[in-house]
């Protein structure tokens, strides 16, 4: 059978949120087969439980936000990117403000607290939604226009368009693909870090945003160049981040997807939006297990190896 994943231990971390610039501790706990991955907001009078699923996403200007009533957790995507790299299915994740802290502004810091957390099987299958049929979302047309695909695949594979028009950007792989049977996500994917531009960075104060940024948790580019002194870690890490992000915005489904998806130009808001048109297309996916690890794709049946 191929099986669920928890923690074996519970691991804690302290950073500042991207957006809000907010000190925020997060605690990672083990969590029994079919919880789900469930956010608590703890720093309140009442804890809240917010259980992460499509439609509880409720934000998606610069960061995916998850709701429940009026409480919210914002930024979500990195530490959920992490969890569907390494297949953690249940987790309880303890939070004392609003955001989750930005880190270095990639998943890999959370995929270090996970792994050194330690990952156990659990008594209980597995649970995957295959596509049996592509579904598709697109916004716009021409030159602006983005889309974003799922479509039958036995695996989990993601491929990735970005255009930016920005010569830093230009002069990088515009394009990435991304297999989870052959390529390994805390080394190719993990380490991409989330990105930005000057001229942006006023905008995005005025509103509230991007406070807690800078240089030390995101790449930042002025009209011609990037300024981070040590450059990037990748070759294609403009391209990689929007990966890290989409497995991130994908895991919202609350279960692992047997399918193939690609996008160009695509965001938070596209890739939301294309789960919940998953979700209203029943006919086009089924939930299954494997009783026979062995009938499971490549690179679903072992843990993944420290890094």
């Amino acid at each position: 059978m191929l099986q669920q994943r928890t923690l074996k231990s519970l691991t804690r971390a302290i950073g500042v949120g991207l957006h809000s610039g907010q000190r925020v501790e997060i605690t990672l706990r083990p969590a029994p087969p079919d919880t789900g991955i469930v956010f608590r907001r703890i720093d309140l009078p009442q804890v809240v439980d917010i259980p992460v699923s499509a439609t509880a996403v409720s934000d998606t200007t610069m960061a995916s936000t998850l709701a429940s009533g009026n409480v919210k957790v914002h930024t979500v995507e990195h530490l959920m990117s992490a969890c569907a790299g390494l297949s953690v299915d249940n987790l309880y994740i303890d939070i004392t403000a609003e955001e989750v802290p930005i880190l270095d502004g990639s998943a890999a810091s959370f995929v270090f607290l996970l792994q050194s957390a330690g990952i156990v099987k659990q008594n209980a299958p597995r649970r995957f939604i295959r596509l049996t049929q592509t579904v598709e979302v697109r916004v716009g047309s021409g030159a602006t226009e983005k889309w974003a695909r799922l479509a039958p695949y036995h695996g989990y594979q993601l491929s990735f368009e970005i255009d930016f028009a920005h010569p830093a950007v230009d002069a990088t792989g515009q394009r990435v693909l991304f297999d989870m049977s052959s390529g390994s996500y805390p080394k190719d994917i993990a380490r991409a870090r989330t990105f930005g531009f000057t001229k942006d960075v006023e905008m995005m104060r005025a509103k509230g945003l991007a406070l807690g940024g800078g240089l030390d948790n995101a790449i930042v580019m002025d009209d011609y160049k990037i300024l981070n002194a040590e450059g990037l870690r990748y070759d294609d890490e403009f391209a990689k981040h929007k990966i890290l992000d989409a497995m991130g915005d994908l895991y919202l489904l609350g279960k692992p997807l047997l399918a193939s998806y690609s996008a160009r130009r695509s965001g938070h808001a596209l890739n939301n939006l294309l789960l919940r048109e998953l979700l209203r297309r029943t006919d086009a996916w089924e939930v299954v297990t494997f009783e026979d690890a062995e009938l499971a794709p490549q690179g679903f049946g072992q843990l993944a190896p420290a890094w």
